[in-house]
């Protein structure tokens, strides 16, 4: 086995699948934990691999299956406390009207594990419909059918959610 290889590839892939995990999840800790899970998978059958020029396809294969996984997992684990719960330590910075961002992340939340992989790899991972297909084990009907679903419920969050005079609606 090729050590040096394989730190070479978490180290120029380990941010950006990090990242991907928290679109996913929703949740850095979270993230980490499974993007760890997702690189030591890798590590086990590195080895095996054959094609490591479509390791990223695999890496992201993975990684979704692990956060599918986690989301069916009986509910034995931590759970999350809520933004505004009392037991949270006070913000460091407040803006009055959220960023873009904030609001987008926001919103992926309120949807689906389902949906949400779906649009993270079609939109944040850029993946077209037959890749994505793959990775989800379904047809390209599916993943369309899925997009279309999640991006019209992901418009009626965002609807919900919109910044009204520095608040936001809920």
């Amino acid at each position: 086995m090729d050590e040096d290889e394989f730190v070479a590839y978490y180290v120029s892939r380990g941010d950006r699948l990090r990242r991907t995990a928290f679109l996913l999840c929703g949740d850095w800790h979270l993230a980490e934990d499974l993007t760890q899970i997702t690189f030591v998978k890798l590590y086990q059958r590195w080895q095996r691999i054959e094609r490591h020029d479509v390791m990223d396809q695999y890496a992201r294969r993975v990684l979704l299956r692990t956060f599918l996984d986690q989301r069916r997992l009986p509910r034995r684990r931590e759970v999350a406390t809520e933004p505004d719960s009392s037991t949270l330590d006070s913000r460091v910075h407040h803006d009055p009207v959220p960023d873009d961002r904030l609001v987008l992340r926001e919103a992926l939340l309120r949807l689906s594990p389902q949906h949400r992989a779906v649009l993270v790899l079609r939109f944040w991972e850029d993946l077209p419909v037959e890749q994505v297909a793959e990775i989800l084990a379904c047809s390209t009907g599916t993943v369309k059918s899925q997009t279309s679903r999640g991006l019209a419920r992901l418009r009626e969050v965002l609807d919900d959610t919109t910044p009204v005079a520095g608040k936001v609606r809920r």
